[in-house]
C-alpha cells in the first residue's frame, strides 16, 4: 500500500560552525551543504528508503529551487503527481549546527504556506488509495485539519507530528488521528503541562490519550521513546551512537515508522526500528543525505 506525505518541503542550507556570531560580527564558519528537506519531504523520503511507496502532496516555488525539489523526489521513487508550482518562492530552511552536532533552524515557508485543502481535494482519487496519511506542521493548520478530517472519512489513519512547535494548534481538532508523535517541546505545548521528568510526560500524554487520540508517541531524544496508547505504555531506550549531525532525525524517525507500521509491525517494534533508523542517520551530515536504504541496515 502506498504512504501519503501531506506536507512541506524545503531547500536546507546548512552551515557548520564554531559559534554563532555576535550581533553586528562576522565569523568564518569552516563547512556548508546545501540539500532537500522540509518535514514532509524528509519524512517522506524516509519511508521511501525503508521501502514504502509514497505519495507527496506539496507545493514548490517559481524559483531554481523547484526543480531540483521534483528530481529529488522522483529520484527516490516518490509520486510527483501532486507536487504543485506556486507563483512564489520555494520554502527554504537556513540552518545550522555547532561543534557539538546541536542544530539551530529557520523556516521560511514560502509555497508550502499556500498549499490548501482544494489541492488535497484534488489528491483526494488518489488519497483514498493510500494507507496512512503523515502530516506535519510547515503548512496552514486549516489544510492540516482538513486533511485529518478527509482521513477520517475516508478510513485512512492519520499520523500528526505537531512539528515545528505551533501555539495555535487546537486539541479538539486534531483528535481524530491514530498517531500523534511529538517530542518533549511540543508535547509542553499543545498539553499546557511541565515535562521535565518522565513522570510529567506520562502524565501528559494521558490528558492526550482521554481526549481520544489512539496513540501517542513521545520522543525524548537521548533518553529514548515513550508511547501511550488506551491498552498500555512502554518505553523504547535510546541506541548509543556518536552523533555527528541531529538535523533531520526526528523525520527519519517519523519515516520509518509510518513504514513499519505499515507493513505489519506491532507499536513497540515499530518504534523500535524507526529509533534505531533515526540513531543511524545523525552518525551523518546532513538532513535527507543521512538518511540510508533500509537494504544497506542490520535492524534489530
Amino acid at each position: 500500500m502506498t504512504i501519503a506525505v501531506i506536507g512541506s518541503n524545503m531547500v536546507d542550507l546548512i552551515t557548520y560552525i564554531d559559534r554563532m556570531p555576535d550581533p553586528g560580527e562576522t565569523v568564518e564558519a569552516p563547512d556548508f551543504q546545501l540539500g532537500c528537506g522540509g518535514k514532509g519531504a524528509n519524512q517522506a523520503i524516509a519511508a521511501a528508503r525503508n521501502g514504502s511507496e509514497v505519495l507527496m502532496v506539496t507545493r514548490v516555488g517559481n524559483d531554481a529551487f523547484a526543480a531540483n525539489t521534483k528530481a529529488n523526489f522522483a529520484a527516490n521513487g516518490i509520486d510527483t503527481t501532486y507536487v504543485l508550482d506556486t507563483d512564489t518562492t520555494s520554502g527554504v530552511a537556513p540552518i545550522f549546527v555547532d561543534k557539538n552536532s546541536q542544530n539551530s533552524i529557520l523556516i521560511i515557508k514560502g509555497a508550502n504556506a499556500k498549499l490548501s485543502a482544494a489541492d488535497i481535494d484534488r489528491a483526494k482519487a488518489d488519497l483514498e488509495k493510500c494507507s496512512l496519511i503523515i502530516l506535519q506542521l510547515e503548512i496552514p493548520l486549516e489544510t492540516v485539519y482538513y486533511a485529518i478530517e478527509l482521513g477520517n472519512q475516508l478510513g485512512i489513519p492519520v499520523l500528526l507530528n505537531p512539528a515545528p512547535a505551533t501555539p495555535g494548534l487546537e486539541l479538539d481538532r486534531i483528535t481524530g488521528c491514530d498517531y500523534f508523535m511529538p517530542n518533549e517541546t511540543e508535547l509542553a505545548l499543545i498539553t499546557g503541562m511541565p515535562v521535565d521528568t518522565l513522570e510529567e510526560v506520562k502524565e501528559a500524554a494521558k490528558t492526550l490519550v482521554n481526549a481520544g487520540i489512539t496513540n501517542v508517541v513521545v520522543t525524548l531524544g537521548a533518553r529514548g521513546v515513550y508511547y501511550l496508547t488506551e491498552s498500555g505504555e512502554g518505553e523504547i531506550p535510546p541506541f548509543k551512537v556518536d552523533a555527528v549531525d541531529t538535523t533531520g532525525a526526528g523525520d527519519a524517525f517519523i519515516g520509518a515508522f509510518a513504514h513499519a507500521v505499515e507493513t505489519g509491525l506491532d507499536l513497540k517494534g515499530a518504534l523500535t526500528k524507526a529509533a534505531f533508523y533515526a540513531a543511524d542517520s545523525v552518525t551523518k551530515r546532513g538532513t535527507q543525505y543521512s538518511y540510508a536504504y533500509a537494504k544497506d541496515l542490520d535492524f534489530p
